[in-house]
């Protein structure tokens, strides 16, 4: 296994956990009473970010070891690259969200 094939699979799963993040957490204050769905955001929300920072960061570094590579295998690196801009989608999407939340609580 190349370096480039392993970051590809983790810029993936980093893509993949940073979608999942939001849901899962939604998910957990669903079903546990003591969390509320704002508690939820609180913490769901930086995870998608940073998870999605992790899946930027990884397929920035297998593009960079393909390009060096003498027969580059470009298989598997533009959805690794579109799972990590769709959970740095959701992050920032959800970061806006409780942006304006704060807003409109601050000018009530």
């Amino acid at each position: 296994m190349s370096s480039s094939s392993g970051a590809i699979r983790a810029a993936g799963l980093f893509g993949l956990l940073a979608i999942a993040a939001i849901p899962a957490a939604m998910g957990v204050a669903q079903v546990r009473a003591d969390i509320g769905l704002l508690q939820a955001l609180y913490v769901g929300v930086p995870l998608a970010l940073v998870l999605a920072c992790a899946a930027l960061i990884a397929s920035r570094r297998a593009r960079l070891a393909l390009s060096r590579s003498v027969a580059p295998a470009r298989r598997g690196i533009r959805p690794a690259r579109l799972l990590a801009w769709a959970g740095l989608y959701a992050g920032v999407t959800g970061a806006l969200a409780l942006v304006v939340y704060g807003v409109l609580r601050w000018a009530q």
